[in-house]
C-alpha cells in the first residue's frame, strides 16, 4: 500500500505522531561534574554486539570490542550473560581475533563460531563446549576457510559456507590451485561478469558452496553443491557482503534437508536487479530444488520454534523502481509456495530484525520511523500489525528470541548499546549489561529534539536538532547541517561512531539532522520519490529545513551556516556547494561529483540509471542537470561553487570511487575556490581506524572553526 504522508497518519499498528519528542535538555551551563565528549572518550568506549540467546532462554552470548588507537592492540571477545538472574556478564574467550557468526547448539551446551586464530591462514570454525569448559576446538581446516556455521537439529553436524577455486571439486584440488596461484609469476584479474569489485575488495573467481561436516576435529567436510548443474549456472551466487559472499541457510526441521537463499540472475547485474530465491537441497545429494520462482527477492530465512512455518523477509523486484519495502512473509512447512502469506502487506514500513519466542503465536519485529526503531508484532496467522510498548527515545536493535522471552540491544544518541531483556511481551525492558554506563554518566550529552515541517512541494519532513553543549540562551550559535547517506536511510536517535552528533557539536555548534525525500522510515512512496530527482529535490528540502530551524530556534545564527555529509550525504553536500552560497563552508566525504562517472565506476550500476530515467546514452536530462560538476558555470554567476570545501575520501572506496574526489578537487582548484583534499590510502567507504578517525575529526573541526568563528 502506498500512501502520502500527512500530519498524522494511522497505519495498522503504527501511530506516526508528528512530534514524538523527548524532553529537551535544559539550556545553560553544563551539569555539575559533566565534561564535553572528546574523540578519545568516544573511541575508547566498549562496543557491545547483538545478543545471541541460547535456545533454552537461560543465556545470551555477545561480542564486546575493547577499542584501541593501535589496531593491533584492539581486543574483541565473546561474553556470556545469564537471562535468569543478575549475575554480571563474564568473558568466555580471550583472544584478540574477533569471533563471527556465533550460534548455539540446540541443547544450549555448545557454541560454534568462525575465527582466524594463531596458525590459521583463513577463518575456520571453532566449537566451545560451555558445559565442559576449556578452550574452543578448531573443527575445520579448509584451504579457503569456513564461515556462517549452523548446528544441525541433533547437534552432531555443522552447516557452513566455504569456497572452491574454478574447476575444483574437493579439498585436494583446492590446495593444489592455491599453491599454483601463489607460485605463478604474473598477477592479473580477469572478469566476464559484473561487478568486478564490491565495497573495498576486488571480487575473485571463487564459487561459494554450502558444506556439512560432523562437529569435531578431523571430520571431512562435504559440499552440497559439488557435481550439480545448479552451481555451474552463471547467475547463481550468494549475497555479496562487506566481508565477502554469504549464503542465508537453515537446516530443515527434520535435519534431512537444507533450505537456503541465493541470487539467480547475478550475471544480469549490470542491466537488472538481482533476484534472490529460496531453494532446498537434500543432505544425501542431488540437484537443489527451487521452492520459489517469482519476481520477488527473499532473505533472512528462519523456521518458527515448532518447525511448522518458514519465515523470511521479502521485497518486490521491479526494473522501473529502485526502492521497495522489505516485508515479512511466511510459508507453511512442508513447503507450499501457493500458501505464501505477506504478513505485513498493508504495513508501510521496512521490517528490520524479527523473532518468534517459543510458544508464541506472534512474530515480533522492529521497524524504523522518524528517528526511532521500535517493537511491533503481527500474528503468525496474519492480521493487523500491533505497535508494542516503546521507550520515549532511542532504537531497539539485534532483536532475538530467548526461549519464551525477547532480548535486544537498546541505545539512543546519549547512550551506547547495552543488552536488555524485554520479557515475553516486550514490556519488561530490563538492562542486562552496563559496560559504558559509568563513563557516559560523566559526559555532557544533550538529548535530540524533534520537529517537522511541510516542504514547498507538500511533503512532511522530519528533523532532529542537537543543541550545543552548555548552551547560553543569550548567545548565537552556528548551525551545522549534517546529511545522512543512503538515500534509503534515516537519521536515528542512536549512538553514532563515525559522525557522532555530540562530537561534531562539541566546539559549540548546533547540529541539524534532516530526513529528506528518499529516506527510509516514512513509507514506500516517500522512499521512491527521488526517482528522476536524485539531488535537487532533497537538497531543496535541506535548505528549507535550515530555514525552519532558524525560525524555530532563536539561539541559531543565520549568518554562520555549514553543511556536510558522507556517501549520498556527500553527493548532496556537493550539490549544495554547486548551487547555493548560503553555507560558509562544506564538508564532503565520499561524495559523487558526476552522475555518469559514478554510474560507470561504482560497484552498483543499474539502480543509478533507473533513478536517472535510463542509461546515460539516452541523454536523459537528469544526468546533466543534476551532476554537480556540470553546474560549475554557477561560479561565474555567483550562485554556486563559492563555499570553501573540505573533500575527504578513502582510497579503497569502491562504492564512491576516488575519482569523484579527484574531480571535485580539480574543479574547485580550477575555479579558484578554497578547497582541501584528504585521501586515506588504507580506508574504504568509512574511516574506521582510530588514529585516522581522530585526524579526520580534527580536520573537520578545524575547517568549521576556520569559517564559522
Amino acid at each position: 500500500m502506498r500512501i502520502a504522508l500527512l500530519s498524522l497518519v494511522l497505519l495498522p499498528g503504527l501511530l506516526l505522531a508528528e512530534n514524538p519528542q523527548p524532553a529537551a535538555s535544559p539550556a545553560g551551563t553544563p551539569a555539575a561534574g559533566k565534561s564535553p565528549i572528546t574523540h578519545q572518550k568516544l573511541w575508547l568506549l566498549k562496543r557491545v554486539g547483538a545478543p545471541v540467546p541460547s535456545p533454552d532462554g537461560r543465556w545470551a552470548v555477545f561480542s564486546v570490542v575493547e577499542p584501541s588507537y593501535e589496531h593491533k592492540d584492539q581486543i574483541t571477545d565473546l561474553w556470556l550473560k545469564s537471562l535468569t538472574d543478575d549475575t554480571p556478564a563474564r568473558k568466555i574467550t580471550h583472544t584478540k581475533a574477533a569471533e563471527g557468526g556465533v550460534v548455539w547448539s540446540k541443547d544450549s551446551q555448545r557454541l560454534a563460531f568462525s575465527a582466524k586464530r594463531e596458525g590459521d591462514e583463513q577463518s575456520q570454525l571453532y566449537v566451545l563446549d560451555l558445559a565442559r569448559g576449556g578452550e574452543a576446538e578448531r573443527v575445520t581446516s579448509l584451504t579457503l576457510g569456513a564461515r556462517q556455521p549452523k548446528w544441525s537439529p541433533d547437534g552432531k553436524s555443522l552447516l557452513f559456507v566455504s569456497d572452491f577455486f574454478p574447476n575444483c571439486a574437493d579439498e585436494e584440488a583446492n590446495k593444489k590451485a592455491a599453491k599454483e596461484r601463489k607460485e605463478r609469476k604474473y598477477n592479473v584479474r580477469v572478469y566476464d561478469t559484473y561487478p568486478p569489485r564490491f565495497w573495498d575488495q576486488w571480487r575473485d573467481d571463487k564459487k561459494t558452496h554450502l558444506f556439512v561436516q560432523e562437529a569435531k576435529s578431523g571430520a571431512k567436510a562435504k559440499s552440497l553443491f559439488t557435481g550439480t548443474k545448479f552451481i555451474e549456472q552463471k547467475g547463481i551466487g550468494g549475497r555479496q557482503d562487506e566481508a565477502g559472499e554469504i549464503i542465508d541457510a537453515e537446516w530443515a526441521p527434520d535435519g534431512a534437508k537444507v533450505v537456503f537463499v541465493v541470487g539467480v540472475n547475478r550475471d544480469e547485474a549490470a542491466r537488472n536487479f538481482v533476484r534472490s530465491q529460496i531453494f532446498e537441497v537434500a543432505l544425501t545429494g542431488g540437484e537443489p530444488r527451487n521452492l520459489t520462482d517469482d519476481q520477488r527477492s527473499y532473505r533472512g530465512i528462519h523456521f518458527t520454534p515448532n518447525g511448522k512455518t518458514l519465515l523470511c523477509l521479502t521485497n518486490e523486484e521491479r526494473k522501473d523502481q529502485v526502492f521497495s519495502l522489505s516485508r515479512l512473509a511466511s510459508f507453511p512447512w512442508p513447503f507450499e509456495a501457493a500458501k505464501r502469506a505477506i504478513l505485513t502487506a498493508s504495513f508501510d514500513r521496512n521490517i528490520g530484525r524479527y523473532a518468534v519466542p517459543e510458544g508464541s503465536d506472534r512474530v515480533w519485529f522492529t521497524c524504523e520511523h522518524a528517528g526511532f526503531e521500535r517493537l511491533h508484532s503481527v500474528a503468525l496467522a496474519g492480521g493487523p500489525v500491533r505497535e508494542e510498548a516503546a521507550r520515549p527515545t532511542g532504537c531497539l536493535t539485534g532483536l532475538a528470541a530467548a526461549g519464551r522471552q525477547l532480548v535486544a540491544n537498546w541505545e539512543d544518541a546519549t547512550q551506547p548499546p547495552e543488552l536488555h531483556a524485554l520479557g515475553a511481551d516486550g514490556k519488561e525492558f530490563r538492562r542486562l549489561t552496563s559496560f559504558n554506563v559509568e563513563e557516559i554518566a560523566k559526559l555532557d550529552l544533550p538529548s535530540l529534539e524533534h520537529f517537522w515541517f511541510t516542504s514547498k512541494r507538500g511533503r512532511k519532513i522530519h528533523n532532529m536538532i542537537l543543541r550545543p553543549p552548555g548552551l547560553d540562551p543569550t548567545k548565537k550559535y552556528p548551525l551545522f547541517t549534517v546529511i545522512h547517506g543512503g538515500a534509503a536511510n534515516m537519521w536515528r536517535d542512536a549512538w553514532v561512531l563515525r559522525w557522532n552528533y555530540h562530537l561534531l557539536s562539541a566546539p559549540g555548534y548546533a547540529v541539524l539532522l534532516t530526513d529528506y525525500s528518499g529516506s527510509d522510515g516514512y513509507g514506500e512512496a516517500f522512499g521512491q520519490s527521488i526517482k528522476g530527482d536524485p539531488l535537487k529535490g532533497p537538497a531543496d528540502e535541506l535548505n528549507e529545513a535550515v530555514d525552519e530551524a532558524l525560525k524555530k530556534y532563536a539561539f541559531l545564527d543565520p549568518s554562520r551556516l555549514a553543511a556536510g555529509g558522507a556517501s549520498y550525504g556527500g553527493h548532496l553536500a556537493n550539490w549544495l556547494q554547486a548551487t547555493t552560497t548560503r553555507y560558509r563552508c562544506i564538508i564532503s566525504h565520499a561524495g559523487e561529483m558526476d552522475l555518469i562517472m559514478q554510474w560507470g565506476t561504482s560497484d552498483s550500476q543499474f539502480g543509478r540509471e533507473v533513478n536517472s530515467g535510463g542509461p546515460p546514452w539516452d541523454m536523459g536530462k537528469v544526468w546533466f542537470e543534476q551532476s554537480p560538476v556540470l553546474q560549475a558555470a554557477n561560479h561565474a554567476k555567483g550562485t554556486g561553487f563559492k563555499s570553501p570545501i573540505l573533500i575527504t575520501i578513502g582510497e579503497l572506496d569502491y562504492r564512491v570511487p576516488l575519482n569523484n574526489a579527484l574531480m571535485n578537487f580539480a574543479t574547485q582548484q580550477r575555479l579558484g575556490v578554497t578547497s582541501k583534499l584528504l585521501v586515506f590510502p588504507e580506508e574504504n567507504h568509512w574511516i574506521r581506524k582510530g588514529e585516522e578517525s581522530r585526524f579526520w575529526f580534527d580536520e573537520v573541526h578545524g575547517w568549521l572553526a576556520r569559517w564559522l568563528k
